[in-house]
């Protein structure tokens, strides 16, 4: 059955940037089929919805999280990120059981699909429980077994082989929707020879690589003691880049750190948000972006965030770096609902199928309530509103592959309450 949604004010995030006033988007199965000024004649579509006061725009793209952390939010907050992470996060997650694992993803899945987030990609342990979440709820994912290398090499074998076997299994998984890469945590938490067996694994696979990298300047000082030379160089050299490669964070480059990761190619995911409640810093954005480099948005985990609402980190990318160079013109707002779109789909090696509303990508689109009182007055520069006065909670519905996750604000695939009860109990279990 096709559906066509009508009288809307579509927000393709195309080539053009092209914004349609009394605009129609029209999906059948998984794809975008028709995208234009509402025609005259609906009499051929199966369901017509209704559209009048509201914006169209493509699903929103979370490039970066722990989504199983939402069971830790609060939990240990205003600390260093060293310290946040040895002396709290890590001896708690060490308790986390698979049960744990999965009732702390589908804590962010509903979460996600009430703001407007249609893909995001996860970095965790008990990944399989993270990828049936996903396929359950009906959310498009790009999914990675993280792997720790500082134990003994039989724990290093050991998590290789895991995270190889998820990502031969979940690969292409829940038609499609499911996508898997390799991922060493971080130079910090991996030896190089081990990073060097990732590598290989990831090239066997065709898969890409997600890592952490740069997000502190105790972790770039530290990589220069061990190393001899910063995390980027460092990377460089054991040949990770060689490979597709998406690295979170990337907070403290250099001019020639900037121009590897430009001559590379590789993929940035800016966590703002996370970055400043940890004051770990502020990433080179404008910069990023001068060069090429493809930058999208991530929220991290609900645990240094503390919410997965994509919207918050669409309006500080916007402006955060406006004050940090005295320059109002380095993040418009277009280019920064590109980063959480479009560029994002570049992130997850999926430019061709997602990131903006066009015939044929994939049908993943939310509708937002633009009839209230700050989006007003309503005008012909809609993408300011979206960027600058929008939030999550004003999605009212939310479409992956053609179906709707959620409708009027009602959730279609997943069971919020018992979520909610099972999150809460499974956090209890937990000794704090």
């Amino acid at each position: 059955m096709e559906t066509i949604i009508t009288n809307a004010t579509v927000l393709t995030v195309n080539e053009q940037n092209e914004v349609i006033h009394g605009g129609a988007v029209a999906f059948a199965g998984d794809r975008i089929t028709y995208v234009g000024t509402t025609p005259e004649d609906l009499s051929g579509y199966g369901q017509v919805i209704d559209g009048k006061g509201k914006y169209i725009l493509p699903g929103l793209i979370n490039t970066h999280g722990h989504a199983a952390m939402s069971l830790l939010r609060g939990y240990a907050d205003d600390l260093p990120l060293k310290e946040w992470l040895e002396d709290k996060m890590w001896p708690m997650e060490a308790q986390f059981t698979a049960e744990h694992v999965k009732w702390g993803t589908y804590l962010t899945l509903l979460e996600m699909i009430r703001t407007g987030t249609t893909t995001f990609v996860d970095m965790y342990d008990h990944m399989g429980e993270v990828a049936k979440a996903a396929e359950s709820a009906g959310m498009r994912a790009s999914l990675c077994r993280g792997v720790i290398g500082l134990g003994s090499p039989e724990e290093q074998r050991q998590k290789l082989e895991e995270a190889t076997a998820f990502a031969r299994e979940w690969h292409n998984q829940a038609d499609g929707r499911i996508t898997t890469m390799m991922a060493p945590h971080a130079p910090y938490t991996c030896p190089p020879d081990y990073i060097a067996k990732i590598i290989e694994r990831s090239a066997e696979l065709d898969l890409p690589i997600h890592i952490h990298m740069s997000e502190t300047v105790w972790e770039v000082e530290q990589n220069v003691k061990d190393y001899g030379v910063r995390p980027v160089q460092h990377l460089e050299n054991i040949g990770l880049f060689a490979r597709p490669t998406l690295v979170a964070h990337a907070v403290h480059l250099t001019d020639e750190e900037l121009d590897i990761l430009a001559r590379y190619q590789v993929k940035v995911s800016h966590n703002v948000v996370s970055n400043l409640k940890l004051a770990s810093g502020v990433a080179r954005v404008p910069d990023m972006l001068k060069r090429g480099i493809s930058v999208s948005l991530g929220t991290d985990s609900s645990a240094s965030n503390n919410n997965v609402n994509l919207f918050e980190e669409l309006r500080l990318a916007a402006i955060l770096h406006k004050g940090v160079t005295y320059d109002p013109l380095v993040v418009p707002a277009e280019e920064a609902l590109r980063m959480a779109t479009r560029y994002g789909a570049d992130c997850v090696f999926q430019a061709e199928q997602l990131g903006s509303l066009e015939v044929g990508k994939q049908a993943d689109l939310i509708v937002i309530d633009a009839h209230q009182a700050h989006f007003q007055p309503a005008h012909n520069y809609p993408v300011s509103h979206v960027v600058y006065a929008a939030n999550g909670r004003d999605v009212t519905d939310t479409v992956v592959a053609g179906r709707f996750l959620m409708r009027n604000r009602e959730l279609q695939t997943i069971d919020e309450e018992k979520v909610i009860y099972e999150a809460n109990r499974v956090f209890a279990q937990l000794k704090q």
